[in-house]
């Protein structure tokens, strides 16, 4: 099984390309930090992973994220080598994570550890009181459904 799930931070812009048969394609990388901190300098490493979106995946990468944002990604590895330009006795090797989905998953003033941290206006948890009432936050970014007519279940 070649299955792969990554969370990180884009160390630039994604880039939308075209194939010249219309289909859309993004390469980036993440930055995706390892687990414990190196024990001379206390300071966290990360692995820097190229990532390849294509077709409607590519598209929503380009569009909804950006430099220093976090991002999930879900794929598997490819390998791949190519010779060298300048010198033809070289070969190059080359690791990508070909991304089947992406969820977005904070934004770039969540802590760097890659967790998500709560609101800062989130409510405490709620007791076991009928009288309690429950906050979702801002829903202004939504748009409400008048008819569950569509929906598959």
């Amino acid at each position: 099984m070649n299955k792969v799930i990554i969370t990180g931070r884009l160390t630039a812009d994604p880039e939308l390309r075209q194939t010249q048969s219309g289909i859309s394609s993004c390469r980036f990388t993440v930055a995706v930090n390892r687990k414990y901190a190196d024990k001379d300098t206390g300071e966290r490493q990360a692995d820097f992973i190229t990532c390849v979106a294509w077709r409607q995946t590519a598209e929503f990468v380009s569009r909804y994220f950006s430099k220093g944002k976090m991002i999930a990604l879900e794929g598997s590895l490819r390998t791949g080598s190519y010779q060298d330009r300048n010198h033809s006795d070289v070969t190059h090797y080359t690791t990508d994570l070909y991304v089947d989905a992406v969820e977005f998953c904070g934004d770039k003033s969540d802590n760097s550890s890659g967790n998500s941290r709560p609101a800062q206006n989130a409510a405490p948890p709620a007791q076991n009181s009928s009288t309690d009432t429950m906050s979702y936050g801002d829903l202004s970014d939504f748009e409400e459904i008048l008819s569950d007519g569509d929906v598959p279940f």
